[in-house]
């Protein structure tokens, strides 16, 4: 995180949280800075570290340093949650429509996995949900509860409209591993590809999936706290810390994107693509939802015909933009 996204951090919340004001005692002494509290969270959340790790370098107890941590990630959700934890605006999805695009996936909005998250203290009644064992949540459970086709069903996400193989299709997708459903809004690789088609379609497939993940990797290497155990904390205060590190992730690669992350995709798409993934400004998201809407909007998404309709088709635009690669010869 660079100096200057750290100290507005430190200013927004010294300023609008009443916990990170410096104040005075009886003697008009004054308490710990601002910058010692959110420096001794970021400490904490960065290394995964213990709470008393922080008493002799930022001259605060145990007790002081667990309660700036958890004033902390509130904090930074209630400030910047809104901006930095919100649903792709149309330009957004625009956006990755095009990178989709220029890796080969018209249409693909990136990937969709669930990580597991070992929690030691988890209690005995909880375990069967938490942990290994009849009931545990997995990525279809997750799935089954998961909000993400949530506006879709209810008519208020944008329309998407892209090509494949030169046919129209108006929902987009996420690549994922073997797990999840054949839905049309999930693209699987092929197991065990016979034939160079589906050979390489897998290759692409699960480069592109894993590039996706890689970008969790970069979280979980900022914040060891994601990556290790949850040791001591409860339910709530590990859902607080998760948001509050993926905000603050988000914070950093916008502060860090007009360096060196920003691109013209243009640039690198073959003379022969024109850029056929597009998302509907004008479409409105207004429509009166009712059960009828809905039910059919839910049978589009789960659509098993349309599926391998839309695998076959992306193999096809698969092989005739790389197949004739040499790396793939």
């Amino acid at each position: 995180m660079n100096k200057s996204l750290f100290m507005h951090i430190v200013d927004r919340l010294s300023n609008e949280v009443h916990f990170f004001r410096q104040k005075k005692d009886s003697l008009g002494r004054l308490s710990l800075s601002p910058l010692q509290k959110c420096s001794a969270a970021i400490r904490i959340l960065a290394y995964g570290s213990a709470a008393d790790t922080v008493d002799e370098y930022f001259r605060l107890g145990e007790t002081t340093a667990r309660s700036c941590l958890e004033n902390f990630v509130e904090g930074i959700i209630n400030l910047f949650g809104d901006e930095y934890l919100r649903r792709p605006t149309p330009a957004d999805l625009q956006r990755l429509l095009d990178i989709g695009e220029h890796r080969g996936f018209p249409g693909m909005i990136r990937t969709i996995d669930c990580m597991h998250r070992e929690w030691k203290n988890c209690p005995t009644v909880w375990k069967g949900k938490y942990s290994r064992g009849s009931g545990t949540l997995n990525d279809i459970n997750v799935l089954d509860r998961s909000p993400v086709f949530d506006d879709i069903i209810n008519g208020q996400a944008p329309q998407v409209t892209y090509y494949v193989n030169g046919r129209e299709y108006n929902l987009a997708y996420y690549l994922t591993d073997g797990i999840y459903p054949k839905w049309t809004t999930f693209i699987q690789s092929i197991p065990m590809p016979q034939g160079p088609k589906a050979v390489l379609f897998a290759q692409r497939q699960e480069a592109v999936r894993k590039d996706v993940e890689r970008t969790f990797g970069v979280l979980q290497a900022r914040f060891a706290i994601v990556k290790n155990p949850a040791l001591f904390w409860d339910k709530n205060k590990i859902e607080k810390i998760m948001r509050a590190c993926i905000i603050l992730h988000n914070m950093i690669v916008e502060d860090e994107r007009d360096g060196y992350t920003q691109f013209d995709v243009s640039e690198f798409q073959q003379g022969e693509d024109t850029g056929s993934s597009h998302v509907d400004l004008t479409y409105s998201t207004d429509i009166p939802t009712n059960i009828a809407n809905m039910m059919g909007v839910r049978t589009r998404i789960r659509d098993r015909q349309m599926h391998q309709q839309l695998k076959a088709d992306l193999v096809e635009h698969i092989w005739r933009k790389f197949g004739h690669d040499e790396d793939n010869i």
